[in-house]
This record gives structure tokens, sequence and C-alpha cells, in this order.
């Protein structure tokens, strides 16, 4: 089967009129998903279910975003692709940092001769790498001029003068001083970095793996492209971004400047066609792949057929709806195990939310009538219909706040968060007097108001199969629903104002620890991971105090403590813990995941020959 363009088959598939975009045309040859003209390359192919938004470190939270920042950018440490357990190690960095005994003093030593990808900011100079990169990319955070939905995690953990800085900003309506030094962050020579923070930060390290987050760029850059600086990133990663139709089409290119790097992965035993995979690979030069095609398809069928199509080679996350014909008990389909195709399981380190703006006058308030009513509408909610019928078996209940596979989460830990109990749900609306006074069938908030819950979604599949549940669970319970639908961008700018009553999103950690979830409960995190808004100081002072403590069960204890009050007081209904399983042609070698490493694309080949073999053409 010669192999049509992704985007091609998504027009032929009529998809609805809401999804223009990803039927449009593209622009010229070097446009064309899978054109190769005979030369060997090397492309990889697969589709996001969600638009991207830009690609500014500084600016970007959403998953998709942070997956093509990562491929370009890069952070001084990295994760160990399949190393299990999960392990730091160098990346960009000489050796591991020296951490001082404290946990307040962390020194980074950058390999020399590092460079970035050629761009017309260099005005034809070859750019290394240098320390002074990564002092800047971090304090481009506490710009206020880039509104960063990330501060919240570098002001958490006070480096010295940082937020001073910032302030100073604000308050004299001045444009931030990079320029100043601050003891908490500076470059000791031209290679050499050091960070000190106010309070011991055990964990502090981790944040330094993510190079959609910490990951360098040059001041020259985005001095250069100023206020576009998101849709032209410049890094010294595997790949470039060679080009970008927004909300449709993303084309990455293997970076010609990148440095030696030899693949030397190490597969835990039990999966046999990995260990082999592996070893084919060992000691070669990375990246193997010369292009990655990201479509951007957010209707389910249309991106589950073209895997089929093999239009392309990796499916993240098969759609629910297709779980049981492509993995029924979670075993590989027949048909599609003779066509070669490989399975990968893996429990993603998330949690799925619906969450209550906690500054809204219908569903906020810390008052025990306000807390009734949401313990009330989680008791409603019938978590194990929804991973049957929305999810189809995909994911398990939560019973708290923390994702398994993380420092912190609790096996035993049970809670009410998954409890299906609509006579309880019932009778705690009439204890506080939710009640029907008007004999329409639906129930009025205790002052006699009405009581519509508004819940905010998007135009999708798996969305549209969520509503379907809330207005079952909502009717049977009294209350009233509406439900507004607009695009994820569009609803996470609503959401970071405050201006949400309800929304479903999920929740992914970019490492492998807890506190990432218990962050979503922080009063200072407000409009920032803290899409509640919850603002609970004994659960404040339980986050803070488990941040300063290193892991043990004292730690553990102090977690456990603030995923209760997240119970209690139900700032987020907390649904689920997913569960994806990504399928790959059978051309592809190394395919794998680690949930915390987001640019799996660097890991892995194609092999060319095997492609030709099974009928997928000499252009790929």
């Amino acid at each position: 089967m010669k192999r049509r363009p992704l985007l091609a088959l998504a027009a032929s598939l009529a998809l609805p009129a809401a999804h223009p975009r990803a039927a449009a045309p593209e622009a010229g040859p070097a446009a064309r998903a899978g054109a190769h003209a005979g030369n060997g390359q090397k492309v990889l192919r697969y589709a996001f279910p969600i638009a991207e938004t830009n690609f500014d470190p500084a600016q970007i939270t959403d998953l998709y975003s942070r997956t093509v920042v990562a491929a370009i950018l890069e952070a001084p440490l990295e994760y160990a692709f399949l190393a299990r357990p999960v392990t730091m190690r160098p990346g960009t960095c000489e050796s591991m940092p020296e951490v001082s005994a404290d946990f307040r003093t962390f020194t980074f030593r950058i390999k020399p001769g590092i460079h970035f990808a050629d761009d017309e900011a260099f005005k034809g100079r070859r750019r290394e790498l240098v320390a002074a990169d990564y002092v800047y990319s971090l304090k481009r955070h506490f710009d206020p001029r880039w509104k960063s939905g990330n501060l919240y995690l570098l002001e958490n953990d006070k480096i010295l003068g940082l937020t001073e800085l910032r302030r100073e900003a604000i308050e004299k309506k001045q444009p931030f001083n990079y320029d100043r030094e601050v003891e908490g962050l500076r470059a000791l020579d031209r290679h050499t970095f050091q960070v000190k923070l106010a309070d011991p930060k055990p964990r502090f390290l981790q944040h330094f793996t993510d190079a959609s987050f910490t990951g360098a760029v040059a001041r020259e850059v985005v001095e250069f492209y100023g206020d576009k600086i998101g849709e032209h990133p410049v890094g010294t990663g595997a790949y470039r971004l060679a080009a970008w139709k927004r909300s449709s089409r993303i084309v990455l290119a293997k970076n010609p400047n990148y440095r030696e790097v030899r693949y030397d992965e190490a597969p835990p035993g039990g999966d046999a066609r990995l260990v082999k995979q592996a070893a084919q690979l060992k000691g070669q030069r990375m990246p193997f792949i010369d292009r990655i095609e990201i479509a951007v398809i957010e209707e389910t069928q249309p991106r589950w057929i073209s895997f089929l199509a093999e239009e392309a080679d990796v499916i993240e996350n098969v759609p629910a709806e297709f779980a049981a014909s492509a993995f029924p008990n979670n075993r590989l389909a027949p048909h599609l195990a003779k066509r070669g195709m490989q399975m990968v399981r893996y429990a993603r380190a998330d949690v799925s939310v619906s969450y209550f703006g906690m500054e809204h006058p219908v569903v906020g308030g810390y008052e025990p009538h306000k807390v009734a009513l949401r313990r009330a509408i989680s008791l409603a909610v019938d978590v194990e219909r929804e991973i049957r019928l929305v999810r189809n078996g995909q994911a398990v209940p939560a019973q708290g706040p923390i994702a398994p596979g993380v420092w912190g989460h609790d096996p035993a830990f049970k809670s009410s968060m998954s409890e299906y109990n609509l006579p309880r749900a019932k009778a705690l609306l009439d204890l506080h007097g939710y009640v029907d006074r008007n004999g329409d069938g639906w129930r009025e908030q205790p002052d006699g108001q009405p009581l519509v819950l508004e819940y905010a979604t998007t135009p999708d599949q798996l969305a549209r199969r969520s509503v379907e549940q809330w207005q079952r669970n909502m009717t049977a319970l009294g209350v009233k629903i509406e439900f507004k639908t607009a695009k994820w961008p569009e609803n996470l700018k609503s959401s970071r104002a405050g201006k949400l009553m309800m929304w479903g999103v999920g929740w992914s950690a970019g490492n492998p620890d807890g506190d990432t979830f218990l962050a979503l409960g922080y009063g200072p995190n407000k409009g920032q991971a803290n899409h509640a808004r919850f603002n609970l100081p004994a659960f404040n002072a339980l986050y803070e105090k488990q941040r300063g403590l290193p892991d043990g069960p004292e730690r553990a204890a102090a977690m456990r403590d603030a995923a209760r009050l997240m119970v209690a007081y139900m700032p987020y209904k907390i649904h689920v813990h997913r569960v994806w399983t990504d399928l790959a042609q059978p051309w592809m070698v190394g395919y794998s995941r680690n949930v915390f490493v987001r640019e799996f694309f660097r890991y892995v080949d194609v092999d060319l020959a095997e492609l030709q073999r099974r009928g997928g053409g000499a252009p790929h």
C-alpha cells in the first residue's frame, strides 16, 4: 500500500465542519507528509488529539506543546528512557549537579561544545550553549511579560532574589531587569551556574529534567523574535521546528548541529521485543529519525483509521471506543498481531478531574452547605460506569489526588472519592436545603435561587460521551446542568482567569513525585496549577511542610493528610487514573514509553527495509 499523506486521509473521511483545519491543503513539496523521493529519509508520523498553543517554554503548560518543545530544547538533566525504576542522569550537564547537604545550593556544570541550531537571530555565528543561557531561561519565568504558567513551581522553591526582582518590575511598571544579578541564580563561569534557595528543597533537581520547562533558550533569539518567540523555538536539542500550521500540522527536522550522542538504553527484563530492539540500536548515533510529522486530528475515528491504513506509524492512547476491538481483554487483537503491530500498555502518572471553581458563588466556598453540594455531586458520579462506557475500561478509579507511579502514592489509601451512592448524595442535599421548592423536578439553592451547574467541555468524542454521563448523573440527582463547548486552548485561557464554574481536565506528572498533584490545591498556585482556586490554610501548611522534607515516613504522612483534606473539601472530583495503550507499526524499532520523557522520538527508529517488505512503499 502506498502511504497517502495523513492529512489527506483525514480530508477523505469528511471531518465535521467543526474541524476544517484537519483537512487543510498542504503548502508545497517540502510540507508533504511522507515525501522522500527515494532518498531513504526516515519519517515518523502520528497525530495529536488536541491542538498545541505555542512553543515558548515560558508560556506553555499543555502536554502537546510541551512534547514538541522537549524535542527542540534541552534541560541540564534527563530521565533514562528505558530504565525502571525511573533514573535521573545528566543531559547537557557534564555530571550530576553538586547538591549541598542542606538542599539549598545546586551547582550545574554544562558540557562545553554544545551548540544551538542555526538561526538568523545569531547573524551567521555558531552559537555555543553556556551557563548564562540557563540563567536567562529561568529568569524568563519571573518576567511578568510572559505570564508563565509554571512560575508557581519556581516561586514555591524560593530562589533567592528572583521574586523580589519580579515584584519590582510589576510595582515600578518597568521591564524585567535580566542584567541584575541575584544571589539565588548566577553564572559562576562560562559553563557553570548555581541556584540558591531560601529553604531546603530535596527534590529541586527534578525541575531540571523537563526541557519544556527549564530548557535553554538564547537571549538573542527571544529579543530577535519578541512577542512571536512562541512561533520560533530555537534550541540545542535533536530536532528543530521545520514547519508549523497552527492547530493543524507540525514538522520537526533533525538538527544538523546536534552533538554526538549514542544510544545506550537498558530495557528492563521481561520484554523480549524491546530487549532485542535495544540491542539492535545500541551504540548508534541519535536521533535515528530525520523528520517528525505531527497532524492535529481531534476526532477519534479519523485518527484511528489513519493508523489502520498505515498513514501513521504510531497511535498514542488508542481511543477508548476502539479498545475492545484493538485489544480485547487488554491483549492485542489477533488481526493486528498478524499484521505485526506492536502494543505498549502503561499506566499514566496522572489524574482526570472535574474541578469546582472555589470562588464561584454557586459551587465555591468553604461553608458546610457548599462543601455538602460538592460532595453530593461527587457521590452522584458513577465512576465505574464512566470507566466502562466512556473510557472502555482504560482507567482505574481514583481514591485521592496522588497518582500511581510517583512518590507519595499510597495504594492502601481509601476514600469516598470513587464512591457512587445516589441515596446518600440526595440525603446530603436535602439536609443542607438544596431541595425542589417549586415542583419543577430540579433542586434550588438553600436561598431559593436556581441551582444550575455550568460545565465547560470540548468538541471531541470523549468529551461528548462524558457529557452524556454527567447529564445522566445530575438528572438522577435532580440537579440541572448545562454544558458550554469551546476549544481546549480557549477553555484553558478562561480557566486561568477564574471564569469557569466547572471543567474536566487531565493532570500529568512531569517527574516521579506526588508534589505535582498536591500542587493542584495549593492556594498560592491559583490561576496556575490550581485551577479550582482552592485556598485552605490547613492544606497550604501541609503542602509546604512536605515540600521541605526528604522522602520518608514523615513526608508520606504529611502528603496523606493533605490528600484527605482535598477529599473532604472536594475542590476537585478526581475521577480516574488513566491507562494508555499505544500501538506502533511493525517497522518501528525501539518503541516504548516513559511517562516522564515527553520526546520519545529521539529513541526510536524506522526500519525502511521492513516497511518496504510489508508493502509500505519505497517513500515513507
